[in-house]
């Protein structure tokens, strides 16, 4: 009979392994599994990491045990440290080791395939807690293990990732399959480009007042975006998917004038499908990007549909020779200015014929150049048809790569924008 109720078993990871401690590797097993378990239907409510000395893993498995319910623990099973580790675990559920001769066999085997010796260290691994039930590697040398105690499910992975992963997968996911009646996580992620968090949060705040109660809504912020995570767990995921895009309309009929997305996290996605939509193209002249923005667009396939070139005039002559800036408005106005930038969109897109272009302007840092802008400065422009140009200065801050990435998002914001406003 399946436990009904899977969230009286909440979970934890447990991770062995002085490495991680000292940060010469990430604990990506964690991450993983994590994410494993979520979408399997549990919920990870304790992550914890110990070293590799017998008191730190007790210690681990003891806290593990009083606030979880489900614990998986990975490292620390390898056949040079097999006997304390495994006397360990033994020591703590009060089991004896016993040596279980189909491991041995199946090590035996495995290392024959590969033409390896079998050593007194490797025998080691056949040597289980009394109980256990085991879960086969086809991988690797050590087996993973299955262990209850008092209600509470304890189990054992090795710390090699490729290892770790076979054994979720093809031993341990079924038997939780079975085991228990798991309900499923709906998530869905929106995105939305070109306000900050506090500011997003008060535009929404009506909204998320009418959210359905078994809803959880989390912000995910981040320079260049906020990620919007709704979800709920459920047995009847049709149902509450049908729930959560009906919200994600109301969210985007509060905030018709930002652009959001539920397809991509990155605007250069939504510049190709909006662009290519409309048949439209574009060109480019940058400065303090460097072509960055060139760049962003022709990391995806299917750009040579719009976009009809661009130029990089980083030096001041190049704005003068290249793009036809004229002398007098830089020295005037100076090189990041917005009269500047206004010159190189009309300018870039008279060079290229394209329907809308974009200027960008500044100092990327860390120190001044040809200006005296504020390092972190960007200044863009962006034209459309019928000589329509708007243009917005903005400092970005440092360090450089973060003025030049925000740079480039905002860039694509303001097109978009633009794009969006012609019927």
């Amino acid at each position: 009979m399946k436990t009904p109720n899977p969230q009286s078993l909440p979970a934890g990871i447990l991770t062995i392994g002085d490495e991680i401690l000292i940060g010469q590797i990430n604990n990506t097993n964690a991450t993983w599994l994590a994410r494993q378990l979520t979408d399997t239907g549990f919920e990870v409510k304790r992550m914890l990491t110990v070293g590799d000395t017998p008191p730190d893993i007790r210690e681990g498995l003891n806290y593990m045990e009083h606030h979880t319910g489900f614990i998986i623990i990975t490292g620390g099973l390898g056949p040079t440290n097999d006997d304390l580790t495994r006397e360990t675990i033994a020591e703590y559920f009060g089991k004896q080791l016993i040596y279980k001769p189909e491991v041995e066999k199946h090590i035996r085997r495995l290392f024959a395939r590969m033409n390896y010796p079998f050593t007194d260290n490797n025998k080691s691994q056949a040597m289980v807690p009394d109980g256990t039930r085991i879960l086969w590697n086809y991988y690797g040398t050590a087996p993973g293990m299955w262990i209850e105690k008092n209600g509470k499910v304890f189990v054992f992975l090795p710390g090699v990732p490729f290892e770790m992963k076979h054994i979720f997968n093809e031993e341990l996911r079924p038997i939780l399959q079975q085991k228990y009646a798991l309900p499923v996580l709906v998530r869905k992620t929106v995105t939305v480009f070109g306000i900050g968090e506090s500011l997003l949060a008060d535009r929404l705040k009506n909204w998320e007042k009418q959210l359905p109660p078994f809803l959880h809504l989390a912000y995910l912020p981040s320079p260049k975006r906020i990620r919007l995570r709704i979800s709920a767990r459920t047995f009847e995921p049709e149902k509450i998917k049908e729930i959560i895009n009906e919200q994600i309309e109301k969210l985007k009929n509060t905030i018709p004038d930002l652009t959001v997305s539920t397809e991509y996290e990155n605007l250069a996605h939504e510049v190709h499908k909006v662009l290519k939509e409309k048949q439209k193209n574009l060109a480019v002249a940058e400065s303090c990007t460097g072509g960055h923005i060139m760049a962003s667009l022709v990391d995806l396939p299917g750009a040579s549909h719009f976009l009809k070139g661009g130029i990089v005039s980083y030096a001041t002559e190049i704005k003068e020779k290249v793009l036809h800036v004229p002398a007098e408005i830089i020295k005037k106005y100076s090189v990041v200015s917005e009269e500047v930038a206004r010159e190189m969109a009309l300018h870039v897109q008279e060079i290229f014929q394209s329907h809308y272009a974009i200027g960008i302007t500044g100092n990327a840092g860390p120190t001044k150049s040809d200006s005296d802008a504020e390092a972190g400065t960007c200044i863009i422009a962006v034209a459309g048809p019928e000589n329509q140009v708007t243009v917005q200065r903005f400092l970005f801050g440092q360090p450089r790569e973060k003025a030049i990435n925000r740079s480039v998002s905002k860039a694509f914001e303001l097109l978009l924008r633009q794009i969006k406003s012609r019927k």
